[in-house]
């Protein structure tokens, strides 16, 4: 290749890896406003949130195209091509936590609507900064190329899992307790599992990142909570999956 060409070369895969970064922070920012919003029961960030998500929409699609052309017109080989397919993987995910934060912004909106449960919705905020964190963390390791902050996130897939787990029985004790908080347990309950998936978004991010830097899977099964007889409960589907 020409030097001229080997720089911008250069420059569209930098490109692509800001535009994921930017991506992310934007993804980080909908879920941090989203547990917002039912902590505060704040009804204009609560909508602020579900109309943001067009935008995390639209970079998914432009990071995509951009991936596509790069591969069809550079046809990238080894780091090269593991990085450009990596932003392709991350978009996907970032996408999918953006819709998840707008699930949650919808819950939100209804909850914001009844009386306030500061118990359960503190519980849902703990849960919701443990998330962040790790969403946080996760980009940081994709912005620094650090391989062990990826890897750090990843070895911690349980923890997440622990407080869905712990936020789920004190759930049902509120709705076996006093019927009359069914229905916003039920909005909490699924709130607390689309924080759970998007916990599984950023093990997956890791694992991409893994990839991308060291071009090999990592070895051994996800760190998984394993529950005890007490724990055993119907698996819960949420109807804002797609």
């Amino acid at each position: 290749m020409k030097q001229h060409t080997v720089k911008a070369y250069g420059d569209e895969l930098n490109q692509l890896t800001a535009e994921v970064a930017r991506m992310g922070g934007l993804a980080e920012a909908q879920v941090a406003d989203a547990v917002d919003s039912v902590a505060r029961r704040d009804v204009a960030l609560a909508k602020a949130v579900v109309e943001r998500d067009a935008r995390l929409d639209a970079m998914h699609r432009d990071i995509e195209k951009k991936a596509i052309r790069l591969i069809a017109l550079r046809q990238p080989v080894a780091s090269d091509l593991r990085k450009t397919l990596s932003a392709m993987k991350l978009a996907v995910d970032l996408e999918r936590t953006g819709d998840l934060g707008r699930n949650i912004a919808k819950r939100a909106l209804v909850l914001a609507e009844g009386e306030p449960m500061q118990p359960l919705t503190r519980s849902i905020e703990r849960m919701g900064k443990l998330v962040s964190t790790r969403l946080r963390d996760v980009l940081d390791a994709y912005t620094a190329g650090e391989v062990d902050r990826a890897l750090a996130v990843w070895s911690t897939d349980d923890e997440v899992d622990e407080h869905y787990n712990a936020l789920f029985r004190e759930l049902l004790t509120y709705m076996m307790g006093d019927p009359r908080t069914i229905g916003a347990c039920t909005h909490l309950l699924f709130i607390a599992k689309n924080l759970e998936r998007i916990g599984d978004h950023a093990t997956n991010i890791a694992e991409s990142i893994h990839y991308e830097i060291t071009g090999e899977e990592i070895v051994g099964d996800r760190p998984r909570w394993t529950p005890t007889p007490d724990d055993a409960a119907a698996p819960i589907t949420d109807p804002d999956a797609q």
